[in-house]
């Protein structure tokens, strides 16, 4: 502990004697279960170091009762469970000698430090943040906006159109049949897909937008993008990876114009196995522009969209294909045992001064599944491709869970009734699709949905081709995206140097086997840093939408259960804190180990997956937090 924070403590100290006046006899059970509860809260992923104030806002204590905390917070500084840094705030004490990774926020803010594997110590920079403002995540987060000038003029220099001399070695598939499908707001297209029938077999083409022939490897261009890591998708805007001049421009597969790809050719059979495959340079002519709401409306209704079969009649036949192989794809991945978890994404509908207006489940259509169903194959295939080879890459990884986090959330499982075979053993993929088919559509899928996700680790970047466990998939990587994610771009230069004949020239491979590793890190830290900014802006969105419903009355099912109380998810994907505190007809104790609340006099429970009505209490936009009250607590 510094000089500093040592005067803090003591200072606290001083504050928590002249407040407990004369000494008072301590309930032994009830402080121990404040303690853990607090402890909970130093331990939640997404914590942030505050002060003892801010904990007993955040936790909704009396003034009264708050040298009660200030009393527990000593105790756990005291036992060296607890550290207190500069300015009173409060974390959990870190072991000596824990590693801090590169993957931690500080790290990814500052764009530099260790990328190599090493242990280093990263900078305690991990942002408060205190906000109605999306800029202000954006400041706290430290993400880069505006394009440095030389990158800008780059970017400006780039052609607007093709230029013949890159038609050279390119594979011409400019008469095919050929469309986009994305969002109705998407301006960054960087995929195209064609489907044939030849005999028995599918012949699917995805088709990639060739951005690395735009961006030059070491380039100020490249640099910038490596530094962004990926684009960034937030309520209002987007912060994009390259110049919007490349990626709505020359890199997107604008319809009616021509462009240059990397293109995934497979031949699929009926069983959805790709029996054969080629990889190559393209140029490409998109013929339409499609959205996943028309493609949806054409496959499912189309007796009730005749102006949009009468559109796109030159299309239907393809599109009724396309889904034909959806479907095989799809049956061929969960035969394998790939885990789908249906937890919507929230879609934020905003005013034109950028007030969120409503908000829904943006649920995944038809037409949504069928693009994926193509970006996952192709995905498998090109990492097929190169980890066969043993040629270096950039994989996207997903490694099995870990045993012991895993059997926590089985035997829960397990006592909830569900029969599970596997006991103090890896699970697999399949096993696990297994447990969730069998609770398909009843009160307990939610609950057991997110036991086993919490259970499961992050996907990252690596350099090792160790598979993906949520696909069960053996190889996989990311291709279909070099507009928005640095990894595509990346190996999208090490195919071309491939299929050039160059990757055995001037040390190229040992140069690429120096240089991912670095790059596969950065990629995990500033994926994981995105994710957080759009997380923390969907929350304070969120939290200023509810503002305008406080008093109404809501049904929702409990999403997570904690120590300070257990939060409800709404149909439209709000979620907010009943706190313990408002529970006020018994004395509520955490049940770590069944994820629930139980009631000290009357036996009563509240756990994940139970239905319950709220009414909405009050929002914080400021510190992304909504509070609610049961709807029969007075």
């Amino acid at each position: 502990m510094s000089r500093k924070s040592r005067k803090e403590y003591a200072k606290k100290k001083k504050e928590i004697q002249a407040q407990r006046g004369k000494p008072r006899r301590r309930d032994h059970q009830l402080f121990k279960n404040r303690k853990k509860m607090i402890m909970d809260l130093l331990s939640a992923k997404n914590y942030v170091p505050m002060r003892a104030k801010d904990m007993a806002m955040l936790l909704q204590i009396p003034k009264n009762q708050r040298y009660e905390l200030a009393e527990v917070l000593e105790d756990l500084v005291r036992e060296g469970k607890a550290d207190i840094l500069a300015g009173g705030k409060y974390r959990k004490a870190r072991r000596e000698g824990e590693e801090q990774t590169s993957r931690t926020r500080g790290k990814a803010f500052s764009g530099s430090g260790r990328t190599d594997g090493r242990k280093e110590s990263a900078p305690e920079k991990k942002p408060r943040l205190q906000t109605m403002n999306i800029q202000d995540i954006i400041d706290a987060y430290e993400l880069p906006e505006e394009f440095p000038p030389k990158v800008q003029q780059m970017a400006c220099r780039c052609p607007q159109e093709v230029i013949p001399n890159d038609f050279d070695g390119r594979m011409d598939l400019r008469d095919w049949q050929m469309v986009t499908i994305d969002g109705e707001d998407a301006r960054d297209l960087d995929d195209a897909v064609s489907l044939t029938m030849d005999g028995g077999s599918y012949l699917l083409g995805v088709h990639i937008a060739d951005v690395s022939n735009y961006v030059q490897a070491g380039s100020a261009l490249d640099r910038e993008a490596l530094k962004r890591g990926t684009s960034v998708y937030l309520p209002d805007c987007v912060i994009p990876m390259l110049p919007r001049e490349l990626s709505n421009g020359i890199c997107s597969l604008n319809q009616g114009e021509d462009r240059l790809a990397l293109s995934c050719l497979m031949r699929i059979d009926g069983e959805g196995r790709v029996t054969g495959h080629k990889i190559a340079e393209t140029v490409i002519h998109v013929d339409r522009r499609m959205t996943y709401t028309a493609v949806n409306r054409i496959l499912t209704e189309p007796e009730n969209c005749p102006e949009l079969m009468e559109e796109y009649r030159e299309l239907v036949p393809m599109f009724r294909r396309m889904a034909g192989l959806s479907a095989r794809l799809r049956e061929r991945r969960a035969k394998r045992g790939a885990i789908e978890f249906e937890f919507p994404e929230s879609e934020i509908i905003l005013d034109e001064e950028g007030t969120p207006v409503d908000i829904r489940p943006h649920e995944s259509n038809t037409a949504t599944r069928l693009i994926e169903d193509f970006m996952l194959i192709a995905n498998e295939t090109v990492a097929r491709e190169y980890c066969t080879r043993k040629i270096p890459f950039l994989y996207r990884t997903h490694e099995k869970p870990d045993r012991e986090k895993m059997e926590g959330a089985l035997q829960l499982i397990r006592d909830l009734g569900i029969p599970v075979s596997k006991k103090g053993q890896d699970i697999t993929p399949a096993e696990v699709q297994k447990i969730l088919q069998s609770l398909s559509g009843t009160e307990k899928e939610p609950l057991v949905s997110r036991l086993l996700l919490r259970s499961m680790s992050r996907a990252v970047y690596t350099t090792d081709c160790v598979g993906h466990f949520g696909l069960a998939a053996e190889y996989y990587c990311h291709f279909t995206s070099p507009i928005r994610r640095y990894p595509d771009l990346q190996i999208h230069r090490i195919i071309k140097d491939d299929l050039r004949g160059r990757l055995d020239r001037a040390g190229r491979i040992a140069g690429y086997r120096q240089r991912l590793p670095e790059a596969a890190v950065h990629s995990s830290s500033t994926e994981q840093r995105a994710q957080e900014v759009e997380r923390e802006a969907v929350k304070l969105k969120k939290a200023e939408y509810m503002l305008e419903h406080l008093g109404e009355e809501y049904e929702g099912v409990i999403s997570g259960v904690t120590g300070w109380g257990f939060y409800v998810e709404l149909p439209n994907t709000v979620e907010g804190l009943v706190h313990i505190m408002s529970l006020r007809d018994d004395y509520y104790t955490f049940d770590e180990k069944n994820y629930q609340l139980v009631g000290e006099a009357t036996g009563k429970t509240f756990r994940m997956g139970q239905k319950v009505r709220i009414r909405v209490k009050d929002a914080a936009p400021a510190n992304r937090t909504i509070d609610f009250v049961l709807a029969d607590e007075t």
